[in-house]
């Protein structure tokens, strides 16, 4: 994500402060910020693809071709993988007046954050998930539009502001789109007869998601590199492309591609979680990191269930 950092200490995208920098007067007041913000170009494409299913059943089409076609949500919502090629090259905000706060209630909101953002997803789920798919299905543009507003609105809510509630704001924006495309996914998973693996793609992405977090704080440097950030970003760049490719032409999906993603968004973890807790610690800041650790694990878990119905096929 698009940490933000003091611009007259010149926080380099390792996280180090340049030796000629002024650290006077607290936050430097002038947020020089790369208007990047989340890259929605490389999109949720055709939203696993809800327009080829008919209304006989709300699923009968659409679970012909679900393996080619399901999930390509792994570019959605993250300015790093193409606009900035994986890095934080982009001069960022300042925490303008932010007060700052103890690494243990950091580390708190943050967590705070994304158990509430799950929630939210459960929600979904559990209550709403006839609506959603019948709004995929009977309206597919309203339902494209909805989630392309929303998840723009979102982001550009989290990466402009200063403020913590105008983030938690654009955070929850960009949570119920994101937490509509987790309870279809749910909903297809458990029709076709794939309910067992929901809970094990739970605790297996929970297991990785700790994980990745441990040993980023056991090696922040690497982590938070540049080469790193261009790695992570250039790779999964060239992923979205062939299965944009794949999709178009019609030659389905391909195994691996989905191993390659988990792998990405592995380190994707890291690498935020690593950027997170460098520099300064303030809450918008903690909002923010919680935001884009969101879009890592909501795309993580979505590939985990896509390996494990494949294996079950």
């Amino acid at each position: 994500m698009n940490l933000k950092n003091d611009g007259n200490n010149n926080y380099n995208q390792q996280g180090n402060y340049n030796l000629n920098g002024n650290y006077s007067n607290g936050y430097n007041t002038n947020n020089s910020y790369n208007a990047n913000g989340f890259n929605t170009t490389n999109n949720y494409n055709s939203v696993n693809n809800f327009a080829q299913g008919n209304n006989n059943g709300g699923y009968n089409n659409y679970n012909s071709n679900y393996s080619a076609n399901q999930n390509l949500f792994n570019g959605m919502t993250n300015s790093y993988m193409a606009g900035n090629n994986g890095t934080y090259q982009q001069v960022q905000n300042s925490y303008a007046n932010a007060e700052r706060i103890s690494d243990q209630k950091f580390n708190l909101i943050l967590g705070g954050c994304l158990l509430w953002g799950f929630l939210v997803n459960c929600i979904l789920c559990t209550v709403f998930s006839d609506s959603i798919i019948a709004l995929a299905l009977n309206n597919y543009v309203l339902f494209l539009i909805s989630y392309f507003v929303l998840v723009i609105i979102g982001s550009v809510m989290v990466n402009k502001s200063d403020n913590p509630t105008v983030s938690f704001i654009g955070y929850n924006l960009i949570v119920i789109p994101i937490g509509m495309i987790i309870s279809m996914s749910l909903s297809i998973y458990v029709a076709e007869g794939y309910a067992s693996i929901i809970p094990m793609a739970f605790g297996i992405t929970g297991a990785v998601t700790l994980t990745m977090m441990l040993l980023s704080s056991f090696f922040p440097d690497f982590f938070a590199s540049n080469t790193m950030g261009k790695i992570l970003g250039i790779t999964l760049l060239v992923t979205i492309i062939i299965e944009l490719i794949l999709l178009i032409t019609g030659a389905g999906s391909l195994g691996i591609i989905d191993y390659i993603v988990v792998l990405i968004f592995c380190g994707y973890i890291g690498y935020d979680w690593a950027k997170a807790n460098m520099g300064p610690k303030t809450v918008d800041k903690a909002v923010d990191a919680a935001a884009m650790l969101y879009v890592d694990i909501a795309n993580l878990f979505l590939r985990i269930m896509r390996i494990l119905a494949r294996s079950q096929r």
